[in-house]
């Protein structure tokens, strides 16, 4: 006998959308929820400590399927801060790796998001200020480095200027992504993110407002996205075939004169013909913050409509970000086809078992998905509870 349309309710209910799994080349995620990556700023020397090895993990105990280590400097000039994480050097292997092998244990698959933060670089920590380091940065030891960008525009008044990238630094730049990339393997990493979002360098290519160039990187559309191009192709070269790539891209500058959004489309199909495999849809970062810590959000999911647009008109698969703070919300965006991935990130600081409670919220509790060591005693207490709930009533 067939399916009744009851059976069918209760069979989706019992597996969301949300829950189900996805394969990217060779891995398979659990879930299609994956932890932002958020900058700690708390990396003394850019390597990777205890602070990172609890932070990490506990997103993985909390049932993410993808856990995304914070962006992280492929050569030291790239750092927003002093306290950045970074993969140009091999002694930065082994501290990742650590952090890397604990999340896995939980059954969490790792990403890495690779960075040059170009003219936002050697900045103060944000509790520090997040602006130009000046005297109180110097007495804690910190001093700014000489930066590099698409063009000598600063970010804002009282920022460094940066040197505008030559064409050798290019070069020197696609080497360092690929090298971070080969050492985030090496550390382990289930898949890198190239960072080509917010501003940083790779964006400030991109953009009409950050790029002024006479040379072949600037221009016409495929002048001014060719960089971003390049690094993806050299990077998809430096690891395993069965390795996913993704990449973050701003959907919106937030700056004049600005891109259209034409050519957000177009710059996800460009990176799917050069090795990526998930475009990971922010916005904003050229002349502030990104969107989402802007202040600039307008509702919950804000950014999904313009994520499901990138993925119908470019065919790629995509990771939605942007204040997805509902099971509900996030359920359906997968459901309907807006999105592959949803990117949980400052919910997550809030509720690092956000995934374990997203799924309770949509289909009732289920503590098999919870490590064992957890499921064992909230299914009693659980039992517990409805026993009181049952004679109080």
């Amino acid at each position: 006998m067939g399916q009744t349309s009851n059976e069918g309710a209760v069979a989706a209910a019992a597996n969301p959308p949300l829950f189900k799994p996805l394969r990217l080349r060779g891995l398979v995620l659990r879930n299609r929820i994956a932890i932002s990556p958020m900058c700690m700023y708390s990396a003394p020397d850019s390597v990777a400590t205890d602070f990172h090895l609890a932070h990490y993990t506990r997103f993985a105990l909390g049932g993410a399927g993808l856990v995304m280590i914070e962006a992280t400097a492929v050569v030291p000039e790239g750092r927003i801060t002093h306290g950045d994480l970074g993969l140009w050097s091999d002694d930065q292997i082994a501290p990742l790796a650590r952090v890397i092998a604990a999340c896995k244990v939980q059954g969490a698959a790792v990403g890495v998001q690779l960075v040059h933060s170009g003219r936002k670089a050697a900045r103060q920590r944000p509790w520090h200020g997040n602006g130009p380091m000046g005297e109180a940065d110097a007495a804690r030891g910190e001093l700014p480095w000489p930066i590099a960008s698409a063009s000598a525009i600063p970010f804002g008044e009282g920022y460094l200027t940066p040197e505008a990238l030559t064409p050798e630094g290019i070069g020197a730049m696609r080497r360092a992504f690929a090298a971070a990339a080969e050492r985030a393997v090496r550390a382990g990493a289930d898949l890198v993110e190239i960072h080509a979002a917010h501003g940083f360098l790779l964006h400030s290519f991109m953009s009409p407002a950050t790029n002024t160039r006479d040379d072949a990187y600037n221009g016409d559309f495929a002048a001014r996205h060719r960089f971003a191009a390049e690094v993806a192709a050299d990077v998809r070269a430096a690891i395993p075939d069965d390795m996913p790539l993704f990449a973050r891209i701003s959907m919106h500058d937030a700056a004049e004169p600005a891109r259209p959004f034409g050519e957000t489309v177009e710059l996800a199909g460009l990176l799917g013909r050069n090795g990526v495999d998930v475009i990971d849809c922010s916005s904003g970062g050229i002349g502030g913050h990104s969107a989402s810590t802007s202040g600039k959000a307008t509702a919950l999911g804000f950014q999904l409509p313009d994520t499901a647009r990138v993925r119908a008109g470019s065919g790629m698969k995509t990771m939605a970000v942007g204040l997805i703070t509902e099971a509900e919300l996030a359920d359906a965006a997968i459901r309907d086809g807006r999105t592959d991935l949803v990117a949980i990130g400052r919910e997550t600081l809030w509720n690092p078992n956000w995934p374990h409670h997203a799924r309770a919220a949509l289909s009732g509790p289920c503590y098999a998905d919870w490590p064992e060591q957890y499921g064992w005693w909230l299914e009693r207490r659980e039992q517990l509870l409805e026993k009181i709930r049952a004679s109080s009533g």
